[in-house]
């Protein structure tokens, strides 16, 4: 009878070089932000401004409450609790959906008021509003991207769980779906304070 092998070292140092390079990608983009605010600090300052603290705020918390939901799932797992470790899963799959339908209104909102990049009303503002809600856009709408692929890998993760294919020892898989999970809790943890609480 053949053995699948299994390189758990090697899947966890894979998932580690993945964060890396986010986190590369994103140190990137918190320095232009740096720079361009610098450059245009009332202006980001004022269109700060604009921004829903209250709904930041809340996001942060349901992150943050996600990341521990996501840990206590690989806890379960090992604790050979199957039905505990799934209902953590699918808890943070919920509170992940919950975060994205927070920002839809958020979005939403914005674009109401004409607060997006390309509306005439952004451009009679000046350069450092349309730098602000560019690069607003554009890092928060990367970070909405990472949720979804988290919700999908978390979910692929959760019917594995369900199906026994990870188990008390086996849980590699799961191990790295909860850093995922924690790297995009990270990011939020640096795009809140830089865009809802720039002073």
């Amino acid at each position: 009878m053949s053995h699948v092998h299994r390189d758990d070292l090697g899947s966890k140092m894979g998932m580690w070089l993945f964060i890396f390079t986010e986190l590369l990608l994103f140190g990137g983009l918190f320095i232009t932000y740096a720079v361009y605010r610098s450059m245009h600090t009332q202006a980001f300052h004022l269109a700060s401004e604009e921004l829903d603290v209250t709904i930041g705020t809340i996001n942060t918390v349901i992150l943050l409450i996600s990341s521990a939901t996501v840990a206590m799932a690989i806890t379960a797992i090992q604790k050979k609790n199957k039905k505990l470790s799934l209902a953590f899963i699918g808890t943070t799959i919920l509170l992940a959906f919950i975060f994205l339908v927070n920002k839809y209104f958020e979005w939403g909102a914005k674009f109401e008021h004409g607060l997006f990049p390309g509306s005439d009303y952004l451009a009679e503002l000046g350069y450092g509003d349309i730098l602000f809600f560019g690069l607003y856009f554009f890092m928060t709408g990367l970070h909405a991207f990472h949720i979804i692929v988290g919700m999908v890998f978390l979910g692929f993760i959760f019917f594995r769980i369900k199906n026994d294919r990870i188990t008390f020892d086996n849980f590699q898989l799961l191990e790295n779906g909860g850093l995922y999970w924690h790297l995009v809790d990270l990011i939020w943890i640096f795009l809140f304070p830089l865009f809802y609480l720039v002073a």
